[in-house]
Formats: C-alpha cells, sequence, structure tokens
C-alpha cells in the first residue's frame, strides 16, 4: 500500500520532524501538529486528533516563518494528508 501512495505523488516526500500550526477561521483557529514528511506538493501531519480539522486549511512552519494553503487529501486516527492548495478545483 505504502507503494501505491508513492506512486500516485507527483514529487517525492522526505522525512521531517517540525512544529507547524493549522490556521483556520481567518486566522482565529488554530491547532498545533508536528510535519512528519514534507514534498514540493504535499505533507504528512500528525495530530492529536483530526476531529475539527477543517478540509482547508493554511499551514504555519513555525522554524521556517512559511504559510501554505492546503487541502485535506486523506485522514486518519492520528495524522492527516494534504496536499497545497493553489485554489483551483
Amino acid at each position: 500500500m505504502a507503494e501505491e501512495l508513492q506512486n500516485k505523488r507527483s514529487s517525492a516526500r522526505r522525512r521531517v520532524l517540525k512544529q507547524a500550526r493549522m490556521s483556520f477561521n481567518g486566522g482565529r483557529s488554530t491547532i498545533d501538529c508536528v510535519l512528519r514528511n514534507l514534498s514540493d506538493t504535499g505533507a504528512r501531519l500528525k495530530v492529536t486528533s483530526p476531529l475539527g480539522v477543517p478540509d482547508r486549511f493554511e499551514l504555519v512552519l513555525l522554524t521556517d516563518k512559511r504559510t501554505l494553503a492546503c487541502r485535506v487529501v486523506w485522514r486518519s486516527a492520528e495524522e492527516i494528508g494534504v496536499v497545497f492548495d493553489d485554489g483551483k478545483d
């Protein structure tokens, strides 16, 4: 299954361990998370719970001081997979 997911990705992900924050509701709501892997097109985030995480949010990379628009593509009990969103559907 991991190989299938890797084949569907448009760019390879690299393992990282960085603090991040999901921001939504115009920045009024945030959820802390850990960035577990990252590529040019998406990321895997570790969360306490995926409940309350909207389908779209901004991911604030605290150490890099970058903000990326994200769209959730999958959820599990403790992780969320996102693609970086250009706003087009």
